[in-house]
């Protein structure tokens, strides 16, 4: 089948009168979900499963990608207005947009992650489309001590994260690293850092922790703020709450960030395990690294919501590259995906490309058209989601620490996960004063079961040879990029002796 019928086919699917309604619904819904603290894009689209028991296999899988898509995006929501990621892949989003929302410009900072993610999602999807084969193709050759290097990677970017207080940053990325290993060991099922409490056995939820550091903190900060407690009955801005959308002039200079963004995310999609959080830390330091004007950031620059946004956005299409071409979820939701479409008797792998198209073409067609309907649904209320910034703040902040206790109980309705939220609010404050970096705690979190899980595998693999293992003989790609790491980590520690050294002279 030609790629025009497939494309007809498609389209003809989704702009079905039940089915596009049904589509709008989803990306209501998947918004909603996106937006609640807690509520990560695989909860968004496991409770979207209720919804599709009586559905045929290709309505169900063009909603749960239609809820899929909108959650990423639901994320950036609370992300800029409460500093509360929706999801975790939004937390590099809070750097700039939070501050860009106290300074009254809640709405540009909507607008920018509404186009960015809309961006991120069109490009993946169009790769998703053309390149499933190749791709896929491409990451099958990736094994554990890959994984381990491209993960890695991903911890290497401690030493860009706050370029003046790189030793504090790394400290904090040690310190979430210290995080990951609380729990039982995967290989050998070795207890760790638990201290004979069973809720701790399956290590440390990264959803309470990042609510805590980034939202309960938050509420700390302003509730001991004398100017928040003069200014609380005009609310966060005073009430003067500036809903302008970003101008194109604007939106041009940051092109090529979200074009970047957008290539880089759907190619970490595509890696199993990776997904749209280490997309998104990784291109918003990147960008920050190449940027013209890398003191801004984090500031409240649109830049960096365009980066963040447009790279956990294409994440997504990439997660369903594998998923369609060879079976394999490329992350968490896609696995609740390829779950629901197995129970219905679809035959997930390389046969479905041949024999049903149908899959490829509906799930192509509903990422574009729920990309765009986002975008068009959200800016029609983004106006009204930023006049929340003018409700006082007396009221604002037990509602913000309500919405981070539900969403830390709902994320397993476990207790523990509450009280790991207010110990995190606690860490939060901490670090705040002894500046120390909450991204690189996160960062590290995040990280660091992915990175001892394929380096265990890995050092199994190669007999316990480390030299085996980045051999760039047996694992040129592993070695391509370990080097690369220690670049990474070195050049911020170097160059400041260079340039010193250039001085003294």
């Amino acid at each position: 089948m030609g790629t025009f019928e497939l494309l007809q086919m498609g389209f003809g699917y989704v702009f079905e009168p039940s089915m596009f309604i049904m589509v709008v619904i989803a990306i209501v819904l998947g918004t909603v979900f996106g937006a609640l603290p807690g509520v990560s894009a695989t909860m968004a689209v496991a409770l979207g499963l209720t919804f599709t028991y009586t559905m045929e296999p290709v309505p169900a899988i063009v909603f749960l990608t239609a809820i899929y898509c909108s959650s990423i995006t639901g994320g950036s929501i609370t992300a800029i207005l409460f500093k509360i990621p929706g999801v975790p892949s939004s937390a590099p989003t809070t750097f700039d947009g939070y501050p860009m929302a106290q300074r009254g410009e809640a709405g540009k900072a909507l607008g920018v992650a509404l186009l960015a993610s809309a961006i991120g999602g069109l490009v993946s999807a169009l790769a998703m489309f053309l390149l499933s084969g190749p791709l896929t193709a491409a990451a099958l050759q990736f094994g554990p001590a890959d994984l381990f290097a491209i993960t890695f990677m991903g911890l290497s970017i401690l030493t860009c994260l706050d370029g003046d207080h790189i030793l504090t940053t790394i400290i904090s990325g040690l310190i979430g690293l210290l995080l990951a290993c609380v729990g039982q060991d995967k290989m050998y099922a070795v207890q760790r850092l638990t201290y004979g409490s069973q809720q701790l056995l399956a290590g440390i939820e990264m959803i309470p922790v990042l609510i805590g550091l980034f939202a309960v903190t938050e509420v700390f900060k302003q509730t001991n703020s004398k100017k928040k407690r003069m200014t609380a009955e005009d609310g966060i801005t005073g009430g003067k709450v500036d809903t302008k959308m970003p101008s194109l002039k604007e939106l041009w200079q940051i092109k090529w960030t979200m074009v970047r963004c957008s290539v880089i995310g759907t190619l970490v999609g595509i890696l199993p395990g990776a997904g749209a959080t280490i997309a998104s830390f990784l291109c918003y330091t990147m960008e920050n690294k190449i940027s013209k004007y890398p003191e801004k950031w984090g500031t409240g620059i649109i830049d960096g919501i365009a980066a963040s946004e447009a790279s956990n956005n294409a994440a997504t299409g990439g997660a369903m590259v594998p998923l369609l071409a060879l079976g394999i979820p490329g992350g968490n939701a896609a696995a609740v995906m390829m779950s629901a479409l197995t129970l219905k008797g679809v035959q997930m792998g390389p046969l479905l490309l041949t024999n049903q198209p149908e899959y490829l073409s509906a799930t192509f067609a509903s990422m574009i058209v729920t990309n765009i309907l986002m975008v068009i649904v959200a800016i029609g209320i983004a106006k009204v989601f930023a006049q929340i910034l003018a409700i006082p703040y007396y009221y604002l902040g037990p509602i913000i620490v309500m919405l981070a206790l539900i969403g830390s109980y709902a994320n397993q309705m476990s207790i523990a996960d509450v009280q790991i939220m207010v110990l995190a609010g606690v860490l939060g404050i901490v670090v705040k004063a002894c500046h120390f970096n909450s991204a690189a705690i996160v960062l590290g979190l995040v990280l660091g079961s992915m990175c001892e899980s394929n380096f265990s595998r890995a050092y199994l693999m190669s007999r316990a040879n480390i030299g085996q293992m980045f051999s760039p003989v047996v694992n040129p790609i592993a070695f391509v990029v370990i080097i690369f790491c220690i670049i990474m980590l070195v050049t911020p520690i170097v160059m400041p002796l260079i340039k010193k050294a250039k001085k003294a002279k």
